[in-house]
């Protein structure tokens, strides 16, 4: 569940101004302080924001701040800014009031973070999408552009604003941002031309020369050097803690994203080093003849680049700073100017240049950033402007300034007092007058039309004759002398005559912030403002595209003889269209101090601050707000908050809340006149019942707490009780489980082991009776075997006594035959052995006469037969040897085995012949028909092309396929390919080139057994067929280029319109086809094959040279084709 705190928890000081007390300026201040050193930047005056600079980041402005406090009540969290912004953003979304957020303090105390938080916030929790966060970011970045032309370094502020700024942000129904407005008031210009002592120019003029690139401040004839120009100040030229070289480009990305064209930007800073160059142009005096002094450039160099930046001629602006002419109805009379009036002249013109410049860039802003819808809007204002000023010398600018929040004030009053009325007649509460400090006199003390001070000045500045500050102090001093606000020395009044802290130049005005004393010193000049119309008509002759926008009124063709307004007019009627633009608009104050001078952090300066809630009126504004009841409070708030304080509403009221509230403060027994019931608010009239019911509230929540510990601690204790019974349950049973399973187990191995004595002596027992019964069995069997044994024996012997006597007369009749036998052997071998006595001795005799007869035969004939027998025997191991050394069966394997004998060098050479032609059939067997032909084409293609085109070994690697962009597939070549009356030999896309210009277009290329077909390749269109019988030759080059001519019969149709100059990556497979199609029939000749570098192409009535070249393309590495002229086409080929 989410906490929500409140402002009065947890509190630093008081959060609320108006709930102080005592109520003094010293506890105001301490309360300030106390607030600051713990780092909290902000309080509240009921629903006005005081903001502390703290010079410091603080981590109070994340996105989980921004979370925090969106969508919750403006005092149901500490102080914030961000709770302004929310309060004022949910008004605008749900309740359709339009909001104006109204920012001031003095120079450094935060007004421009503060509306930077304050748009941060807003876009933030606004709605998302693409075109409100493209509209959200010109917003933000808005800021950027203005900071770098409209703020500059000051002894107060390293980031001064020194303009008013007033934005309108404009929202959909939705709440959505869709546009804004802003509004600039009052630049000051004078700051361009003079800085005081540790001051500098506005950031532009640094950040341009800062981060500017070489070849940008080269083209604006700019130097970085900062010494080089004399608008820019030297002791404070860099500041620490700015980049101006990183602000430049954040600069030129913001105008980027707000909307600025590149061609802006440039003519922006054209105009700045413009400024620049201006600032360098000095003069010297001139004699003339009548006597007067002219002045005269020094060194023209500046002006000259001044002039090129502005696009003017140079004798035209050095006329405008040595004469003036004045016209006066009919009349010009032209008078020169002293060197004094030239440089007069010269910061004006950089003066105005630059303020017309700054308003230029407000309204194109305000283009890109403007609401693109008519439909109703809601509009948040937020308003940066000057706070109240105080200086040792203050002059007309600070005479304005403080004008300006005099008005402010004024209106705060007004609407202060009118929403507290209204809140109070909305609720039924009695309203009482509240009386306080009208300013209302001192504004028309400056701003009456006819006895105000502004009036008077106009009127001093328009009247003819001299004009001096002298001149309007006396006016002053004559209409003003007795107003009790207005003091001056001079006035007639005789109490100022002897006050010598006034001196004589000078007058005093009683602001409700206090006295500010004003020297008259320049209030003329810088009322006035002029500008020398030369001048402007110079400027307007400029050939830059803004001059003429910036001075419209120097166009000869409109001349305007009316003097324009002077700067006071133009202030007051901006600063009154300002107030009527407030009035219309709920609004929330944010008042902005700074602790310090020293623009450091974790100092308060007492004095310092003491003044600026002076000044502010910040005490004023807590009176205000205390006049009638100091706090108001929702019942149910109020309630939720103080429930426990009585009985009866504690923990639960069911009742409606005012009534618990009423039942609450009966019982708390607080006196009636103390507060009083709204419709649906509580009003507490003193702050000490606040606190009262704060103090009874927090003793409250210390019994609360008390209770709440004691009863968490017995829940605790008990719980841990419960817990550890539980445990020791759980605990006791486990054990007993354990200690039974324990002795189961021990009893069981008791019967176990008894079992098994018993299994173990009854197993004996009955082995002990098996063992005995087995051996009474033996013995029975034993003793039978002994006496079969015995009888077998007897009867053995009976029957060895009997074999015995029959085989002594076997033996004796064997011996008998055996001897008889043996004397038959002895008598045959002797017979045997005389036969063969005889038969060796008539062989030895045969052998003796045949080798007798032999011996001449073998001598002759024998060395033959042992050579045949020799060559048979190396034959043999030759063909083993080659039957295991054979090579593979590849055509393309050129290894045979060696030679391993001299005299088989033929053999050798005629068995490889045979063996190859063998391997070659072998593998033509395995070709399909279609591989037949690919190899057919291949072969055809070297023939033609082998060492006589460049183009030709990168193409015998690839597959011949034919059809290249599937034209029986794809169905935009579908009726392309029913036109084809014979099948499609080649389908292919290549560049026909054009003879204008050498460029190609692409075509299909279709080829036939009767003609070819070139068709276009987005539509599939017929653009030319043509007859095969028409085609005479085709024309290549030997280069390693895809061109090649298509050259026609004279006198056939399709050379009415010219021979086709054609590319393709395939030209090798497409004249291969071409060759072998155009000399397959036998009714047509072979199509002849040229190749040249350079040939004749004939296009319609001419003929164009085809020429290649070798070189290096402009497009980098391919073919380019080029026209030289109307007879010559040159194609540029890469060097291989």
């Amino acid at each position: 569940m989410e906490v929500k705190t409140s402002l009065l928890d947890n509190m630093i000081g008081v959060g609320d101004m108006v709930l102080l007390e005592p109520l003094s300026e010293d506890t105001f201040i301490e309360n300030l302080k106390k607030r600051f050193d713990h780092n909290e930047i902000y309080t509240y005056i009921g629903s006005v924001v005081i903001s502390m600079n703290p010079y410091k980041s603080l981590p109070i402005y994340t996105a989980e701040k921004v979370e925090e406090y969106r969508n919750r009540n403006f005092y149901e969290l500490s102080p914030h800014i961000y709770a302004l912004a929310d309060e004022a953003y949910r008004s605008l979304r749900d309740q359709d009031k339009d909001q104006c957020i109204l920012i001031t303090g003095e120079s450094g105390a935060g007004k421009t973070e503060a509306s930077k938080f304050v748009m941060s916030y807003v876009a933030a929790v606004c709605g998302k999408g693409q075109e409100v966060n493209k509209v959200k970011e010109q917003l933000l970045q808005s800021n950027p552009v203005l900071e770098a032309f409209g703020n500059a370094k000051t002894v107060r502020n390293d980031n001064s604003s020194r303009f008013g700024k007033y934005m309108d942000i404009e929202f959909d129904f939705k709440g959505d941002p869709i546009g804004g407005v802003i509004s600039n008031y009052l630049l000051e210009k004078s700051r361009v031309v003079k800085q005081t002592r540790g001051e500098r120019n506005f950031h532009v003029f640094y950040q341009l020369l800062s981060g500017a690139s070489d070849d940008l401040l080269k083209k604006l004839k700019l130097d970085r050097d900062f010494s080089r120009y004399n608008y820019l100040s030297l002791d404070s030229a860099t500041v620490n803690g700015l980049d101006d070289a990183a602000n430049f480009r954040t600069v030129r990305n913001a105008m980027q994203i707000v909307g600025f064209m590149e061609d802006e930007v440039l003519s922006v800073l054209e105009l700045v080093a413009a400024i620049l160059k201006l600032g360098n142009i000095e003069f010297k005096p001139e004699s003339r003849v009548n006597g007067f002094d002219e002045s005269r450039v020094k060194d023209k160099n500046d002006l000259k680049e001044m002039c090129e930046l502005l696009g003017i001629e140079q004798y035209v602006l050095e006329r405008a700073f040595s004469f003036r002419t004045v016209e006066a109805k009919m009349e010009k009379v032209s008078t020169t100017l002293n060197v004094a009036q030239a440089y007069y002249a010269r910061d004006a013109l950089a003066k105005n240049l630059y303020s017309r410049l700054f308003s230029w860039l407000v309204n194109r802003i305000n283009e890109s950033i403007k609401a693109q819808t008519k439909k109703p809007k809601k509009v948040m204002g937020v308003l940066d402007i000057y706070g109240f000023e105080i200086f040792e010398d203050n002059s007309f600018e600070q005479f304005i300034i403080n004008y300006c929040n005099e008005k402010l004030q004024q209106i705060f009053i007004e609407l202060t007092l009118r929403e507290e009325q209204e809140e109070y007649v909305r609720e039924g509460i009695e309203w009482t007058n509240i009386e306080y400090f009208n300013n209302a006199i001192i504004c028309d003390l400056i701003e009456n039309n006819k006895n105000g001070i502004l009036a008077m000045l106009d009127e001093e500045c328009l009247r003819p004759g001299t004009v001096t500050d002298d001149t309007f102090l006396d006016k002053l001093n004559t209409v003003c002398a007795e107003h009790q606000h207005f003091e001056s020395r001079r006035s007639k009044n005789s109490k100022f005559l002897t006050d010598h802290s006034l001196p004589h130049n000078c007058f005093r005005i009683q602001h409700y912030a206090g006295k500010v004393l004003y020297r008259a010193e320049g209030f003329v000049d810088k009322n006035n403002d002029l500008l020398y119309r030369d001048l402007s008509q110079a400027m307007y002759k400029a050939n830059h595209s803004l001059m003429k926008l910036l001075f419209p009124e120097g166009n000869p063709a409109k001349v305007n003889l009316k003097r324009p307004p002077t700067a006071g007019f133009q202030f007051k009627a901006s600063v009154g269209t300002l107030m009527k633009n407030l009035l219309t608009k709920n609004p929330n104050y944010i008042r902005c101090i700074k602790p310090n001078d020293k623009k450091a952090a974790h100092i308060f300066t007492d004095s310092l601050v003491c003044h600026q809630v002076r000044y502010l009126g910040l005490m004023e504004n807590v009176r205000v707000r205390r006049a009638g009841y100091a706090f108001r409070q929702a019942y149910e708030s109020c309630l939720e908050r103080y429930k426990m304080l009585c009985k009866q509403t504690w923990p639960h009221w069911r009742g409606p809340a005012r009534e618990g509230v009423k039942v609450l403060l009966t019982g708390l027994q607080v006196q009636a006149e103390e507060f009083a019931y709204g419709r649906s608010k509580i009003f507490i009239r003193n702050p000490r019942t606040l606190f009262f019911l704060e103090e009874k509230r927090r003793q409250c929540l210390e019994d609360l707490a008390a209770l709440i510990q004691k009863i968490y601690r017995g829940w605790k204790c008990r719980t841990h009780f419960l817990l550890m019974k539980k445990s020791q349950v759980v605990v006791s049973a486990w054990y007993r489980r354990f200690a039974q399973q324990k002795k189961y187990q021990n009893i069981r191995c008791s019967a176990l082991v008894v079992q098994s004595f018993i299994r173990g002596w009854k197993a004996r027992k009955l082995l002990r009776e098996l063992k005995h019964k087995k051996r009474c069995e033996q013995a029975v069997t034993t003793i039978s075997a002994f006496w079969h044994g015995t009888q077998a024996r007897w009867e053995l012997r009976r029957l060895k006594e009997e074999a015995r006597n029959k085989h002594a007369v076997s033996v004796i009749w064997a011996a008998w035959l055996g001897t008889k036998a043996r004397r038959e052997l002895r008598r045959l071998k002797h017979e045997a052995c005389s036969k063969q006595a005889v038969s060796v001795i008539w062989a030895c005799w045969q052998g003796t006469k045949v080798r007798r007869d032999y011996r001449k035969f073998f001598r002759a004939n024998a060395g033959k037969k042992i050579y045949n027998f020799t060559i048979q025997r190396i034959m043999q191991k030759y063909f083993l040897g080659l039957k295991k050394t054979m090579p593979s069966m590849s055509p393309i394997d050129k290894s045979w085995p060696a030679r391993p004998y001299g005299f088989l060098d033929g053999t050798h050479k005629e068995l490889r012949r045979v063996f190859h032609l063998w391997r070659c059939k072998k593998y033509r067997s395995q070709f399909t028909e279609e591989k037949k032909a690919t190899y057919e084409e291949k072969l055809a293609a070297s023939e033609l092309f082998k060492d006589k085109k460049a183009l030709y070994p990168s193409s015998v690697g690839q597959p011949f396929k034919g059809d290249y962009v599937e034209i029986t597939k794809n169905p935009k070549y579908q009726k392309l390919n029913s036109l084809a009356e014979d099948k499609v030999l080649l389908a292919d896309v290549v560049s026909k080139i054009n003879r204008a210009n050498g460029k190609g277009a692409p075509r299909i290329f279709l080829l036939t057994k009767k003609s070819l077909v070139l068709a276009d390749q987005k539509t599939g269109q017929v653009k030319a067929s043509v007859p095969l019988l028409d085609l005479s030759s085709v024309s290549v080059s030997t280069q390693n280029d895809g061109f090649f001519a298509l050259k026609f019969k004279e006198g056939a149709v399709s050379a009415a319109k010219g021979d086709f100059l054609l590319s393709s990556d395939r030209l090798i497979e497409i004249i291969t086809k071409l060759h072998r199609t155009g000399g397959a029939s036998a009714d047509r000749n072979q199509i002849k094959i040229d190749i040249s570098d350079e040939f004749l192409v004939q296009f319609k009535q001419d003929k164009v040279c085809v020429k290649f070249i070798q070189g290096t393309p402009k497009n980098g590495n391919g073919v380019a084709c080029k026209r030289k002229n109307n007879r010559l086409l040159e194609v540029s080929v890469p060097s291989p």
